[in-house]
């Protein structure tokens, strides 16, 4: 198996569920990219939520953040980025505030969300983000956003989804890395096309990068590389559409995955 690229999502793939990285699974990405392979991080979190996971593995080549609307240099450059322009980001908002729900945008390391409550509550400690109220976030809304977060129970997110597509249909990108979050991005914003854009850029081709993910927002980009992996405690109909799965995020398997079949004589 030829690898010169590796992508992985970081929550639920990547991290444990305490979301640390263990030693192991740093020295593994770490030799990988001693041996020249393309170390990439994707996410869905922002730029800022990601940052101190980077810093710590250490030898990223690149990072794509808010489900492949952005990518960034180690340095935190911008590489490129997809964005919803201001009156879509506003129907978007709008859509969320007519149903009831709890909906949130970005700017740098702050979220700006209408509700107060759980939802921005377990958002700000699980993203290390500082959350901002604003109220009504359709009148806040004013410049160009790379995402919009929904978050409701999930029944109620498997709903709005399917709202969502009626309406926004060929308009914006729509995922779902955790049951209670729908995510809306700009239309050409996906893990998928992002790790294209970074094999352009980085000049490796996609049949020979590795991808590693566990929810529907990974899907394009498990789809996309030449090696789709998903991990054990992916959702099942994640599982479904990727002919491999390693270990559980639990158990290092992204990190034994890559040591038994990439590094251990196996790279070209």
């Amino acid at each position: 198996m030829r690898i010169d690229a590796i992508a992985f999502d970081l929550d639920d793939t990547l991290l444990r569920d305490d979301r640390t990285i263990s030693p192991y699974t740093l020295s593994v990405l770490r030799r990988a990219a001693e041996k020249g392979i393309r170390i990439i991080p994707a996410s869905g979190r922002t730029r800022d939520s990601m940052r101190g996971f980077v810093e710590k593995i250490g030898c990223a080549t690149c990072s794509i953040s808010c489900n492949g609307a952005e990518v960034w240099s180690p340095a935190g450059e911008s590489l490129m980025r997809e964005l919803l322009d201001v009156p879509l980001a506003v129907e978007i908002a709008r859509f969320a505030e007519a149903r009831g729900c709890y909906a949130q945008t970005y700017a740098e390391d702050c979220f700006f969300y209408n509700q107060e409550g759980k939802w921005a509550d377990a958002y700000a400690e699980s993203s290390e983000l500082r959350g901002v109220y604003v109220g009504n976030l359709e009148a806040y809304i004013a410049q160009p956003t790379p995402k919009i977060l929904i978050m409701d129970t999930p029944a109620r997110i498997a709903e709005l989804l399917r709202e969502a597509q009626a309406l926004f249909e060929g308009r914006v990108s729509l995922t779902c890395s955790k049951p209670y979050f729908l995510e809306v991005n700009p239309l050409r914003a996906t893990k998928g096309n992002a790790l294209r854009w970074c094999a352009d850029r980085f000049g490796f081709a996609m049949e020979h990068a590795a991808a590693f993910g566990d929810s529907l927002n990974d899907l394009s980009m498990l789809t996309a590389a030449g090696h789709g992996i998903a991990v054990a405690n992916a959702r099942e109909d994640v599982r479904a559409q990727v002919a491999t799965v390693c270990g559980s995020n639990q158990e290092d398997g992204l990190a034994h995955y890559i040591e038994q079949y990439v590094l251990s004589g196996g790279n070209a």
